[in-house]
């Protein structure tokens, strides 16, 4: 009998070969199905109250969040130059292949937990740990970037208004030049604080708030992002997007075609609103069906804006000079007075659109958190419901804070290749644990099936891993570092408190 099967939910079978074949025991789904019925560790339950558009928006503010209005003058200043649309479409192929997979698992397996639970069930313990583990670097560093995005579209909007803020409360202390973390002069980013903590206080008050407020959000944005494109479109300078590659430098990277793919990886991090539309399928009606529609709906509607975007920004003002946090803001003005307009309404769908990216993000945080906590790999305060509010409330004020401090000191640079590695990480093996739990469970009834078998997981694994190799050298050490962190996490809590692995037999019982 093998470690899906068990007549009991949860219950498994003593894995062979001791303490190490324990770290890959599996979470059965007819167990992950069970939990989902289960009320958190203070006695009340997660309620079912998104419906497909809901799921679908949440997706969109997520994705058309820090990605279209913070990254795209990054990766066309530093990778790209104009072909910052072809990086974006790139992207949005890989995030496809992933995205086919995740809606075949949130049809499967409609729970809390995402990435992290699809691997308990197909990889084992330890591979959970590490999506987690990456999750986190999706999720709670990703709450930062959009919040520095944020802070910095606001500063920018307030010196249009005559309001100038002291430099010293507005960024980072540090910042990274020339592959340097260099002093900056500055205390901490004060506005980014103020924006997170307020997002974090919305989130406690109650999911069905929050989705409100961001279904609103997501419509205006949408319609405001087309006007502002095609606006901007037609003032653009062709000159501008000649060469549309810009030659390499002599260093991989740094524009030609490996700029590009290196520009695909970076922004890689502006499509995850589709897993977080996974993270919700515990508050989802009808999540076997809603869940996976609404992927795919995100991840298109996205592609589209992006794509729109990066050509009228990159069409306005020369790639060199849209490496700052407000790119968006700073091509409109090079449009001149004709589109003084576009700049400000830009500055409103900006400021409002990336406070429904954050609770996004914050959100799917506090989700994965609430997953681990569940299964005894974080303290069971992370699974703690409120019984009045039926949210999160414990991990979510973690979880705002440890955002908080992190878009108070961390440089914005080093967020975005972060997110991007732990991201493609996470994603490619969510494609590899379909084709085994395919092998392993054929008799499961899938609702949503990957088409065109193995060949899509496949190419996501490919994809995911190739767009990883393109990235810094320096931003796979951090990824070690970080997975290091991780592991001594796990060997000190973890490892002794797994729900699963205390209810498993000793070796040789």
């Amino acid at each position: 009998m093998s470690n899906y099967d068990g007549l009991m939910a949860g219950q498994r079978q003593a894995p062979a070969g001791g303490v190490f074949s324990a770290l890959f025991a599996r979470k059965s789904v007819e167990s992950l199905l069970a939990a989902s019925e289960e009320t958190g560790s203070s006695g009340a339950s997660l309620q079912r109250t998104l419906g497909l558009f809901s799921l679908t928006c949440f997706g969109v503010s997520c994705t058309i969040g820090a990605g279209i209005f913070v990254l795209t003058g990054t990766v066309a200043a530093e990778h790209a130059g104009p072909a910052v649309a072809i990086s974006f479409i790139l992207a949005s192929i890989a995030c496809l292949l992933a995205g086919l997979c995740y809606a075949e698992f949130a049809a499967l397996v409609p729970v809390v937990g995402s990435a992290y639970t699809y691997a308990y069930a197909t990889l084992g313990e330890i591979a959970a740990w590490v999506i987690g583990w990456c999750l986190i670097l999706e999720y709670l560093f990703a709450s930062s970037l959009v919040a520095i995005g944020w802070a910095g579209y606001i500063v920018s909007m307030s010196a249009d208004w005559g309001l100038q803020i002291p430099a010293a409360i507005i960024q980072a202390p540090w910042d990274i030049v020339g592959g340097k973390l260099v002093r900056t002069g500055a205390v901490l980013n004060v506005p980014a604080v103020v924006i997170t903590l307020s997002c974090t206080w919305l989130l406690l008050i109650g999911t069905r708030i929050s989705a409100r407020i961001n279904n609103a959000i997501a419509i205006l944005n949408i319609l405001s992002i087309v006007i502002i494109g095609a606006a901007g479109l037609a003032f653009a300078h062709p000159a501008h997007w000649v060469p549309f590659v810009p030659p390499n430098t002599g260093r991989f990277g740094e524009f030609g075609v490996s700029g590009v793919v290196t520009g695909a990886a970076t922004v890689f991090y502006a499509y995850v609103g589709f897993d977080a539309v996974s993270t919700m399928s515990q508050e989802a009606h009808n999540p076997k069906r809603t869940v996976p529609l609404a992927l795919i709906a995100a991840l298109g509607i996205c592609t589209a804006l992006y794509v729109l975007i990066a050509l009228m920004v990159t069409g306005l003002a020369d790639y060199r000079t849209l490496g700052v946090p407000d790119p968006l803001h700073r091509a409109l003005a090079a449009g001149g007075s004709a589109l003084s307009w576009a700049k400000s309404l830009a500055s409103i769908v900006i400021g409002v659109g990336l406070i429904a990216t954050l609770l996004v993000t914050l959100l799917g945080q506090v989700r994965i958190f609430f997953a681990m906590g569940r299964d005894g790999l974080l303290p069971p305060a992370f699974a703690a419901i409120h019984p009045r509010w039926r949210t999160p409330h414990l991990g979510t004020i973690v979880t705002g804070a440890l955002a908080a401090v992190i878009a108070a000191m961390v440089p914005l640079k080093l967020l975005g290749e972060l997110i991007s590695i732990g991201t493609l990480l996470a994603f490619a093996i969510v494609c590899l644990g379909v084709i085994i739990l395919r092998s392993q469970r054929p008799d499961l009834h899938r609702p949503f099936r990957v088409p065109a078998y193995p060949w899509v997981p496949l190419g996501g694994i490919v994809v995911c891993l190739a767009l990883m190799a393109s990235l810094p050298a320096d931003t796979w050490l951090r990824l070690i570092v970080w997975l290091a962190l991780g592991f001594i996490f796990y060997r000190l809590y973890g490892f002794r408190y797994s729900s699963l692995r205390r209810r498993l037999p000793s070796p040789g019982e």
